[in-house]
């Protein structure tokens, strides 16, 4: 399926194909787990032409959906891009490396060289927050949008930073029930994942280096988890690799949405699904968009209530910080 567009999306509201085929073409790039990589020097191309030209349009309060990935970010980004008023971006990470180039922690396209998971409001200098607001006021312009919502999990880590670029902006923390994201990404890498040149490319990244990342970077500041940093070390499963990546996420999040209620709204996925009419209502006033008749038909055609699954077999020195996330969080 290119560009998330199916049959019923098409049917729905057709002009909307126009924004999404200029999101996956010019602007959101392809990772390594992905096909057509060859444009990926057209799209760099792309940007820095509009990081010349003077800035098309204003960037008014994006939309950020973060949190763990196969939580159902894709989903909401997608049914959000039904709106009238707004333009996705699934993962523009091409976008982001241009911007900030030490951002790019799976290595799609910065290969092994250093990358951050935390970003501040110290990296947000004068020119970054310039070439930001260039390079999606040319997307809200060249797809003839109001507002934008940009998914990309990996913001969660990086709010005071995305926020020094983009003062007014709304995020969403997206989050799941634990059991099932992790099952879901141990499907995804396996599914997905492969061997290029004796390079390993999956979930973690370019030869783990998102593993290695987040152990180096992230698991020494979670409290939950830093006194098993030895044992965890030894992981070398996808699920319970899953589990560490769940654990940091949901926790840093909640963090997050502690200090951030005002311009920050907590969504469970579980819930989006069983009451759309509500959660969906209730995160369009958060967004301050526009009440859309469409956008809330195609959400209620599309939904479906995603596969559970059982608990698994999780590392006895995780499995605490697994059960005291879940409850933090409001799962049994």
């Amino acid at each position: 399926m290119v560009a998330q567009i199916d049959a019923n999306y098409i049917k729905t509201r057709p002009f909307k194909i126009i924004s999404r085929l200029l999101s996956y073409g010019l602007f959101e790039g392809r990772p390594v787990t992905t096909k057509g990589q060859w444009i990926n020097p057209l799209v760099f191309g792309h940007f820095s032409i509009e990081k010349i030209l003077p800035q098309l349009k204003k960037v008014d309060k994006p939309i950020l959906i973060t949190g763990s990935g196969r939580s159902g970010t894709t989903m909401l980004g997608v049914l959000m891009s039904m709106h009238k008023d707004v333009g996705f971006l699934n993962e523009p990470k091409a976008m982001w490396h241009s911007i900030y180039p030490n951002e790019d922690v799976i290595g799609s396209y910065a290969g092994s060289e250093a990358a951050k998971y935390v970003l501040d409001e110290t990296e947000a200098t004068q020119k970054v927050c310039l070439d930001a607001n260039k390079l999606f006021g040319a997307y809200l312009r060249s797809t003839f949008n109001k507002r934008l919502v940009d998914k990309y999990p990996e913001h969660i880590f990086r709010l005071p930073f995305v926020k020094k670029i983009f003062p007014d902006a709304k995020v969403i923390f997206l989050v799941r029930n634990g059991w099932d994201t992790c099952v879901s990404i141990d499907m995804w890498s396996k599914r997905l994942g492969k061997n290029i040149d004796g390079d390993t490319h999956d979930w973690w990244g370019v030869n783990q280096k998102k593993w290695t990342l987040m152990k180096e970077q992230l698991l020494p500041n979670e409290p939950l988890l830093c006194d098993f940093a030895d044992v965890i070390d030894t992981f070398d499963d996808h699920l319970n690799m899953a589990a560490v990546e769940w654990i940091i996420t949901m926790q840093y999040g909640l963090r997050q949405h502690a200090e951030n209620e005002d311009s920050m709204l907590l969504v469970k996925y579980e819930d989006i699904v069983e009451n759309p009419d509500v959660e969906l209502n209730r995160l369009l006033e958060f967004c301050e968009l526009d009440a859309d008749n469409v956008f809330l038909n195609y959400a209620k055609q599309t939904l479906k209530t995603g596969r559970t699954h059982d608990s698994f077999a999780i590392h006895n020195s995780i499995k605490p910080a697994f059960e005291q996330t879940m409850i933090d969080l409001g799962y049994k």
